[in-house]
């Protein structure tokens, strides 16, 4: 949101036309987000993908094509007409998806997909509730209350490296692909779905690869791609990452998106560092940010990453008595962890396809 001009110090009464111009951009708040809860829906129902395939049509046409009530799909036409993601032709009474609206809001658009991100709206709304408790009395919220996160978390992480893990991600360690094609022992720590995990087993079969994660459930989706790929080369671990001992030594050690979700990342930096073969590496893929609040006015996407760090990642930390380090944590901050875990040779780097994540590679 624009601040433009304050109200000059000592002021005991608001500009008038400041007031009117701020509550023009709330209202526009107050759109944008009821946007994103009907971009999130037309992702879930596939409506999106379904009106890329069709011609200019009906809502009834519509609402057959992808198998769904026309009522619900009527009403949802309009918010996406409004909006201006759909084009409405009032003398056939059709709707189409244009071109460009379709290269962003469709699952063809792998990476680009921005439909996808949108789910995180209506999930982090539904533990509104909870964090307010928190707010008042303290604590976190635990990751039982938040439903779909973890398949949120893949199909996102899958967007990305489906595109880029294998030929993009891990070039950027130098050597490091040519090591995995001769084979050695990779950990994926906080693997969630475990998906990486097993695109890097497929890419890479002479190399052993395990993930490790806390979450039971997300555990047993991973070991079940694996069966359906056939791998024998991937494993999972149920386990607190905060410990990997008895885990014996690795020549890379990867982390996407999942250390400042921890309760004591401090520790689990420590803990890759000593698990880590003499020559190994550790890739840690985390949320591109500086760790000064004022830097990050100039990052048009902050307060997305600021609102998921207080409904979801600094929560699940503060509820298991953690240290609530948040999403925002910064580059600043992240490089300082690293060297205070042991680690002397830090570089920072980028994928262009991912505006959201700096990419770390790190070495004792």
């Amino acid at each position: 949101m624009e601040t433009g001009t304050t109200t000059a110090p000592g002021s005991t009464q608001p500009d008038a036309d400041r007031v009117e111009a701020v509550a023009g951009e709330l209202f526009a708040t107050l759109t944008a987000g009821a946007t994103a809860l009907m971009l999130s829906l037309g992702h879930r129902t596939g409506l999106f993908d379904t009106m890329a395939s069709l011609p200019a049509s009906t809502s009834g046409r519509v609402a057959e094509a992808a198998g769904l009530h026309e009522r619900y799909v009527r009403e949802w036409l309009g918010a996406m007409t409004t909006a201006g993601i759909v084009e409405h032709d009032p003398a056939a009474d059709t709707y189409r998806l244009p071109l460009e609206q379709a290269a962003l809001l469709t699952r063809a658009a792998g990476p680009h997909n921005m439909a996808s991100l949108m789910q995180f709206i209506p999930l982090l709304a539904q533990v509104e509730d909870a964090v307010v408790g928190s707010f008042v009395h303290g604590g976190g919220v635990g990751y039982e209350s938040y439903h779909r996160f973890h398949q949120l978390m893949a199909e996102q992480s899958a967007q990305t490296n489906d595109a880029s893990l294998v030929d993009t991600i891990l070039p950027l360690v130098p050597g490091l692909t040519e090591r995995l094609e001769s084979g050695i022992r990779v950990a994926d720590i906080g693997c969630g779905q475990g998906h990486a995990v097993n695109l890097i087993a497929r890419a890479f079969p002479d190399s052993e690869v395990v993930g490790y994660d806390f979450s039971t459930d997300a555990v047993a989706v991973g070991r079940a791609e694996a069966a359906s790929w056939g791998l024998t080369n991937a494993h999972f671990e149920v386990r607190d990452v905060a410990d990997l001992s008895g885990t014996g030594t690795f020549d890379a050690v990867t982390a996407f998106d999942a250390v400042h979700d921890q309760a004591h990342p401090g520790r689990v930096l420590r803990q890759v560092a000593e698990h880590l073969a003499p020559d190994g590496v550790f890739l840690m893929v985390d949320i591109r940010a500086s760790s000064d609040v004022d830097d990050n006015v100039e990052i048009p996407w902050a307060p997305f990453l600021y609102a998921v760090s207080t409904m979801h990642c600094m929560p699940v930390s503060l509820a298991l008595g953690g240290d609530g380090l948040g999403t925002v944590w910064g580059t600043q901050l992240a490089q300082q962890m690293l060297a205070e875990a042991g680690f002397t040779d830090v570089r920072v780097e980028s994928v262009p396809t991912d505006f959201i994540n700096a990419y770390y590679v790190a070495r004792r």
